[in-house]
């Protein structure tokens, strides 16, 4: 007999499970009115007593693009470098943003809601999952407004830049899901890291070509740190979403990093890597959350 469950007794009842054992990714899907439930209670909270509610969630991008937009693009001379430098800039934008804010909130979705947590035995992934279902939220706003934009350029959309953007998205949910899960189980044990995911976040906006084109990486540093910056699956997938839709609008002049594609299904695989490794230490900390919390 397993050391975690105890039989039935009688009526052909399940076994009981340990706290912190039962439960998991696998079961998410199954809590899914649960998981509604964590969604909606988390987007009343954060814009509890907000006149604009959800309108928040255009602002943000919309303010974030502008000082951008006008302190590199306008005033440091990017837009003359880069043809259509708004589409460019914002295609990255939203998807570094969708990333960061998925990292920020899983890392915190666990200590958040410990009250929760030490009343009532439900699968402790619904927490990070609900945080990264919350960003997508956030996100569709802004991938909204880019969409509209790189309509406004004379985008249209193609197949293979469509199959390169799903790809690149991805890649993000897969790693963002995979750190946050990583991150939230050892935040539980050590809250430093949350000062140490604000800073990531601010290394992390200035580590993709998104403010600046890849050239200017490959023209200034040494052979291996232009590796080292290819090999950040997320340079992968800002270049496919630009490739996706900044790049039919302009008039195709522009050279992306080599072998974006072959780099890319790599980023991929190190994502799902990531996603596995975060799975498995967040099954093993969540043993000890009521403790700790």
């Amino acid at each position: 007999m397993s050391e975690r469950t105890v039989p039935a007794h009688a009526g052909g009842l399940p076994p009981l499970v340990a706290p912190g054992t039962g439960g998991g990714l696998r079961h998410v899907l199954k809590d899914r009115y649960l998981l509604r439930l964590l969604v909606r209670r988390e987007l009343k909270a954060r814009y509890k007593g907000s006149l604009l509610g959800l309108g928040w969630s255009y602002v943000r991008p919309a303010v974030h693009f502008s000082v951008y937009f006008f302190v590199v693009g306008v005033f440091l001379g990017m837009d003359r470098h880069v043809e259509h430098f708004p589409i460019y800039l914002f295609s990255g934008m939203v998807l570094v943003n969708l990333f960061t804010e998925t990292i920020h909130s899983c890392t915190r979705s666990v200590t958040g809601n410990g009250p929760l947590i030490k009343k009532v035995f439900l699968p402790r992934e619904l927490f990070p999952v609900a945080s990264l279902l919350v960003s997508l939220v956030h996100f569709l706003p802004g991938f909204g407004i880019m969409l509209g934009g790189a309509l406004a350029y004379g985008w249209r959309p193609s197949p293979a830049g469509l199959a390169g953007a799903v790809l690149g998205f991805a890649i993000i949910i897969v790693l963002g899901l995979g750190i946050g899960l990583l991150f939230a189980g050892i935040n539980v044990f050590f809250r430093d890291l949350e000062q140490v995911v604000d800073i990531m976040m601010i290394v992390i906006t200035w580590s993709v070509p998104m403010i600046y084109p890849w050239w200017h990486v490959r023209d200034q540093a040494p052979g291996w740190v232009l590796e080292t910056y290819l090999a950040n699956p997320l340079v992968s997938a800002v270049s496919l979403f630009q490739r996706a839709f900044w790049f039919p609008g302009t008039r195709g002049d522009f050279t992306f990093p080599p072998d974006m594609y072959g780099r890319a299904a790599i980023s991929l695989a190190v994502a799902g890597l990531v996603f596995l490794a975060g799975s498995l230490v967040f099954a093993r900390a969540q043993q000890r959350f009521a403790q700790e919390l």
